[in-house]
C-alpha cells in the first residue's frame, strides 16, 4: 500500500514538472528547474505548516527541510556552467558573480540541513521559516528573471 502511495506521489509530481516547465529545450535548465522545484515544493509544505493551513507534522517538516538542504547543495554543480532557454528564469548576473551566488545557495543549505531533524514543535518550524524565507529571497532579488 506505502509503495503505491509512494508511487502515486512521483507521478503526480513528475506530471506537475513537466507542465510547469513545458517547451525548455535545454536538459541543463530543465535539471535546475527541476532541483527548484523541488525547493518551492517543499518550501510550500513548510509554510503551510508554519501558517496554520496544514496541520504541523513533525516527520514532514523535517523531511522537507532536508529536501530543501539536499536541493541547495546542488545549486552550485548545477548553475555552474552558463546554459540558456528561452524559459529560464536564470538571470545572466549568475555567472557574474559566482562566488556570491554559490554563498547564496551555501546560506540556504546550511539553514535547512540546520532545521532538518530539529523541527520538534511549530514553535521550532516557525523559528526557522525566517532564515529560509530570507536566503530564498535574497538570491530571488538578484538572480532570477520575475515572470
Amino acid at each position: 500500500m506505502k509503495q503505491t502511495s509512494l508511487a502515486l506521489v512521483a507521478l503526480t509530481l513528475s506530471a506537475t514538472v513537466v507542465i510547469a516547465h513545458g517547451g525548455v529545450k535545454n536538459p541543463a535548465v530543465m535539471a535546475r528547474m527541476d532541483g527548484m522545484s523541488a525547493i518551492a515544493d517543499n518550501m510550500k509544505v513548510l509554510g503551510g505548516m508554519a501558517k496554520g493551513a496544514v496541520a504541523f507534522d513533525a516527520a514532514k517538516a523535517n523531511e522537507a527541510a532536508g529536501v530543501i538542504a539536499v536541493e541547495a547543495a546542488r545549486i552550485p554543480v548545477l548553475f555552474q556552467v552558463e546554459e540558456t532557454d528561452p524559459k529560464s528564469e536564470a538571470k545572466p548576473e549568475i555567472w557574474g558573480d559566482f562566488g556570491d551566488f554559490v554563498a547564496k545557495a551555501n546560506t540556504l543549505e546550511t539553514a535547512a540541513d540546520g532545521l532538518s531533524g530539529s523541527i520538534q514543535s511549530a514553535d521550532d518550524l516557525a523559528a526557522g521559516m525566517k532564515s529560509l524565507g530570507q536566503s530564498c529571497q535574497s538570491c530571488h532579488e538578484t538572480y532570477r528573471i520575475k515572470k
